[in-house]
């Protein structure tokens, strides 16, 4: 996996359909979301103070809209952070992994959709902040021979013609 920061996270304005008897947003995988959907699932009903997430990903891309109401979401890639305030239905926040990503601040009613790259395993999943910041530090350790970083895909670099 190449290194990634929080400024690899992107907003991402969706295409939306207005009618005065109410609104559609579009969501497709590979569109305008920057990968393949298999797996969304939301939280609701989220006490005022509360946190969600507070975890990273070690391959599993993520796209979380506040589908209603507003929270914050604070990134950090181990050097750098970064606070992205979600608050309006037709924008959404792509998130690779490699990145800790916590939401907080939750508006009374709010609903926090998540669309993920990839089905639920739990191996992926760093839940404890020391760990992240271990696993950041290896990845940063580690050279990137044969590898070819561009934007947030790693592929294998092209050899050279003699």
């Amino acid at each position: 996996m190449c290194k990634v920061t929080v400024y690899d996270c992107s907003i991402v304005e969706l295409p939306k359909i207005e009618n005065r008897a109410g609104n559609i947003i579009l969501i497709h995988g590979n569109v305008n979301v920057p990968f393949d959907i298999k797996r969304v699932f939301y939280s609701y009903d989220i006490l005022g103070g509360e946190a969600r997430g507070g975890h990273a990903h070690k391959v599993c891309l993520e796209f979380l809209i506040a589908a209603s109401g507003s929270f914050e979401v604070m990134l950090d890639d181990g050097v750098n952070k970064r606070s992205v305030l979600l608050n309006r239905p037709f924008y959404g926040l792509h998130i690779p992994p490699g990145i800790w990503a916590a939401e907080q601040g939750f508006s009374s009613g709010s609903i926090c959709l998540v669309l993920a790259s990839d089905l639920y395993e739990k191996e992926d999943y760093i839940r404890d902040s020391d760990d992240f910041l271990q696993y950041v530090k290896t990845l940063n350790n580690i050279k990137q021979g044969g590898i070819k970083c561009i934007n947030l895909y790693c592929l294998p670099a092209r050899k050279e013609a003699a």
